[in-house]
């Protein structure tokens, strides 16, 4: 079994979609071993999204991400990692795969109702960075 880290982003979460997401991730097969709703603040979302600071998408990224509520996830099952971004689909709603969560519930490339981690490193810091090992047992 391997674990990644999922966010029910703003968007999502405002336009009361996080109920069918979270139905999603339980019907694809996932195990949610940790989940709880948050506000981030800006220099907690600058800290996760460190790895963008020199894009030019970055300031947006982060007034986006700290607008309102977010739904924090710690996801379990095999190939974790690979088969959560193939049910959120692709970056961008308008070329992502009907049926995929990001196609049904995303607006835009920059509003796409959820992040996942995209390799084993970045899923265990996204993962510590949010949640203890407590939180994970």
């Amino acid at each position: 079994m391997e674990r990644t880290f999922a966010i029910i982003k703003p968007d999502a979460v405002a336009n009361g979609r996080a109920g069918a997401i979270l139905a999603e991730i339980e019907k694809a097969g996932f195990r949610i071993c940790a989940m709880r709703m948050a506000r981030l603040g800006r220099h907690q979302a600058e800290g996760f999204y460190a790895v963008h600071k020199e894009r030019p998408f970055f300031n947006g990224l982060i007034d986006f991400m700290t607008e309102g509520p977010v739904v924090l996830l710690a996801l379990e099952a095999d190939d974790a990692i690979k088969k959560w971004r193939e049910t959120m689909g692709a970056t961008n709603p308008e070329k992502a795969a009907d049926g995929t969560i990001r196609k049904r519930f995303g607006t835009n490339i920059e509003r796409n109702a959820t992040h996942g981690s995209d390799a084993p490193e970045t899923a265990a810091f996204e993962l510590a960075y949010f949640f203890t090992g407590y939180d994970l047992m």
